[in-house]
C-alpha cells in the first residue's frame, strides 16, 4: 500500500523533481516502478517474516509486527500535510490496531486451551 501511495505521488514528477526529493537513486535503478524497500533503501526480504512453529510465540511476533506497522503509519501521517494521503494512512493504521487486537484475543484463547485438561 505504501509503495502504491509513493508511486501515485511521484508518477507525474519530472526526473529533476525526483532527484530534488532524494529519489534519484531509486529512479536510476527502478524508474517509477514499485520496489519494496525500507526508508534506508534496504530491499524487502522474506527474512522479515518470523515463524517459530509455536502458535503463541508466532502470534506474539504477529502482534509486534502489527504494532511496528501502526507506529510507522503514524510517523508517515505526521510527515505529510496531504489530507487525502493522511486519510489512507489512517485507515491502514487503524487496520493494524484491529489486527493486533485480534491476535491478542487469539493468544488468550490458545493459553486457555493449553491449560485445560484433556481426557480422552
Amino acid at each position: 500500500m505504501i509503495a502504491t501511495m509513493v508511486y501515485k505521488l511521484t508518477k507525474d514528477a519530472t526526473v529533476e523533481q525526483l532527484k530534488e526529493a532524494g529519489l534519484g537513486d531509486h529512479y536510476a535503478d527502478h524508474d517509477r516502478a514499485l520496489f519494496y524497500h525500507n526508508a534506508a533503501g534496504v530491499p524487502w526480504t522474506a527474512t522479515y517474516i518470523q515463524a517459530k512453529g509455536d502458535p503463541i510465540a508466532d502470534l506474539y511476533e504477529d502482534i509486534a509486527a502489527e504494532e511496528k506497522a501502526r507506529a510507522t503509519y503514524q510517523w508517515l501521517i505526521d510527515m505529510t500535510d496531504d489530507v487525502d494521503l493522511q486519510d489512507g494512512l489512517k485507515f491502514l493504521r487503524e487496520r493494524e490496531v484491529v489486527h493486533s487486537m485480534r491476535f491478542r484475543e487469539a493468544v488468550e484463547i490458545l493459553k486457555a486451551e493449553r491449560e485445560t485438561k484433556k481426557i480422552f
